[in-house]
């Protein structure tokens, strides 16, 4: 698609693609059945966001399956490994309630994005809806499945403040750089990140406050972040899960089903 501002569309398609491949990996694993489903049907959804954005940029299998770490754009917090169920849970709630934010601002532009968002934003309504649901039930639950919700979302609370970054990576690891209506990514315009930030943390407060569970102390959205994975930095666990996800398409090259 010409004129689909790349950097963008990448950063938007290894989000998708990366947690898909993580909430993939519960399959058979899950604390019940329908759990299984469930979430096998999150990872589609993803999966198919994904496919969309890369086909706006070139050829999807060699954009998820030949890029070497380095050249992969993807938020920290989308490849944290799964941990226990409440980890899964706290990561999904931090990603869904963003992606639904921007995703609506999306949708209702003229941008290269507008139709994939308006797609999208119904699918990650229920992913949002599911994984509030879950923290409730495991917050406000017993005291071994509270201890755990905490735990979780106060481990992960350092990733957030990367989702409010500029998309390209281009500013600091501060957020600093650009004003707050440009540099968030190229073709997100009218996307205040400030603004984004904001909401994001109020939805998510009163989800945790429900779950009568404490907001983390430490950065807050849209300050400092631990994560640099716009800038193509990632953790260790990043390595292993790319190796895994590239292996059959990597060993058999040029292969047809």
């Amino acid at each position: 698609m010409t004129g689909t501002p790349t950097a963008t569309a990448l950063a938007l398609a290894d989000d998708a693609l990366i947690l898909s491949h993580r909430l993939g990996e519960w399959a058979g694993h899950a604390p019940e059945l329908e759990e299984d489903v469930a979430l096998a049907n999150i990872a589609l959804d993803l999966l198919g966001q994904a496919r969309i954005l890369y086909s706006l940029v070139g050829d999807e299998d060699k954009l998820a399956y030949l890029r070497e770490e380095r050249a992969f754009r993807n938020l920290q917090l989308v490849e944290q490994p799964n941990g226990d169920f409440a980890h899964s849970i706290a990561r999904q709630l931090y990603f869904s309630t963003y992606q639904r934010l921007l995703y609506e601002e999306l949708a209702t532009g003229d941008g290269p994005f507008a139709g994939l968002a308006a797609k999208a934003v119904k699918e990650v309504d229920y992913h949002q809806d599911h994984a509030e649901q879950w923290t409730l039930r495991l917050g406000d639950g017993t005291a071994e499945s509270h201890g755990r919700m905490q735990r979780a979302c106060t481990a992960l609370w350092r990733f957030t403040g990367e989702m409010f970054s500029p998309l390209d990576g281009s500013a600091g690891r501060d957020g600093s750089g650009a004003g707050e209506r440009e540099g968030y990514g190229e073709g997100l315009d009218g996307v205040n990140r400030q603004e984004l930030a904001e909401r994001w943390l109020s939805s998510v407060t009163a989800v945790l406050e429900r779950a009568t569970l404490t907001v983390p102390d430490g950065p807050r959205a849209g300050a400092w972040t631990a994560g640099a994975g716009r800038q193509g930095l990632h953790t260790e666990s990043f390595g292993r899960m790319l190796a895994e996800m590239q292996h059959l398409h990597r060993s058999h090259p040029g292969a047809s089903w």
